[in-house]
């Protein structure tokens, strides 16, 4: 049975700064244009495959958080002691795919920062480089870091509740689709995309990964862990939520979405000619978390490589964003780099979860804690899925090669 302390306040905080730095780094400029996309093409039936995801994300998230407290080791250290080696390849992985995508994110911020101030992408992109350099290297940046996460998150949240409200979206047609999809079938590849993009690749460890770096592991904070982890995968799905019944609004009252930026498009329809600069204080707020996130989360897999990458990790974090910024500001977005990171992501959650299923089986790794067995019921559901997702993720390498 599990203890329930009482939460101090400064757990409290580090509650949301895990809750946020989650839910953040997931909440990047690619989930913004892919919840769009899909509500434009499903309609009000993507509201089925949004629940069916937050359900599937909860079951992975809870499992692999949980687990992990309980070891009070990081992800790629359980992986290598159910199979030695594992845990090595998936940090390998996640590195690479975390690179890849901060480069991607860091070209999002640039963007952001054109469309609220009309600067040059690269003018944007390094500031932003420079500001999540700043958090790590200053006393206390953890405790930056999840007050900066914090208020980026409520930032987006808010802003996109209030288009959610003006779109004035039909509630009853979304609410009736919950359950009632037109198409269910159809539904199979947007709630694997959203699996993959909520808690695949780095994404599900970084909060856990907080949490073990500030000391909450073992038996006793399990009940703090479990809410942090339903915290999390709800904030991006409340976040998901808003910004698909604000699409869905614009839609029904006869928008036409750019096919080259669809988000920004909902927000000029919705707020007129000021819509383009809201838009981009979200498209900021959404990439600038998600360096921050990516860069915290790919560092502490490379701390099991080498105790130098342990003991100087905000140095390695710093390298980290120095080296993303600076590749987008003098190569470009490297499209082969994203596309190989992309079919490697796919590839990670399913491996890393059917490790950490095996380990809460292993008294050598949780001792004698006793995983749920309903909890391993939903794990083995999201391997399942992610697997899928792995899979298909594959069809980016053959899109490599093929151009």
């Amino acid at each position: 049975m599990e203890n329930k302390p009482k939460i101090t306040a400064a757990q409290r905080r580090l509650l949301f700064g895990a809750v946020f730095l989650m839910a953040t780094s997931s909440i990047g400029p690619a989930f913004l244009t892919q919840t769009t996309v899909f509500t434009q093409q499903f309609m009000a039936s993507f509201a089925f495959a949004i629940l069916a995801s937050i359900v599937i994300d909860i079951g992975a998230q809870l499992n692999i958080w949980r687990v992990l407290s309980v070891s009070g080791k990081r992800g790629q250290d359980v992986a290598n002691e159910v199979f030695p080696g594992l845990g090595t390849l998936v940090a390998v992985l996640i590195v690479i795919g975390g690179f890849a995508f901060n480069i991607g994110n860091v070209a999002g911020a640039g963007l952001g920062f054109n469309a609220i101030f009309g600067w040059d992408v690269r003018i944007g992109a390094a500031i932003t480089g420079i500001f999540a350099i700043i958090i790590f290297l200053i006393k206390n940046g953890r405790a930056v870091m999840d007050v900066v996460t914090q208020v980026l998150g409520v930032l987006m949240i808010g802003i996109v509740a209030y288009v959610m409200i003006i779109s004035e979206p039909p509630v009853a047609e979304a609410a009736k689709r919950v359950i009632l999809p037109e198409d269910p079938i159809a539904m199979l590849l947007p709630i694997i995309t959203l699996v993959g993009g909520t808690v695949g690749g780095y994404i599900t460890f970084a909060g856990a990964h907080r949490l073990i770096e500030a000391g909450m592991t073992g038996e006793k904070n399990l009940r703090f862990v479990s809410h942090a982890a339903n915290w999390g995968i709800l904030t991006t799905g409340v976040m998901r939520v808003l910004l698909f019944l604000a699409v869905l609004g614009v839609l029904t009252q006869g928008a036409v979405l750019s096919e080259d930026n669809p988000p920004a498009s909902v927000f000029q329809f919705a707020l007129g000619d000021i819509g383009m600069k809201v838009f981009g204080v979200v498209l900021l707020a959404a990439a600038l978390s998600s360096v921050i996130g990516a860069a915290y989360t790919s560092a502490s897999f490379m701390r099991s490589f080498n105790q130098v990458f342990d003991r100087y990790n905000n140095i390695v974090i710093v390298v980290f964003i120095a080296t993303s910024t600076l590749i987008f500001l003098f190569v470009g977005r490297p499209v082969t780099l994203l596309i190989l990171a992309g079919s490697f992501n796919g590839l990670i959650l399913p491996l890393t979860l059917g490790a950490i299923l095996l380990a809460s089986r292993k008294k050598s790794i949780v001792g004698n804690y006793h995983h749920p067995t309903w909890m391993i019921v939903f794990g083995i559901v999201a391997v399942i899925v992610t697997l899928i997702a792995g899979f298909m993720s594959l069809q980016g390498l053959a899109e490599l090669w093929n151009g």
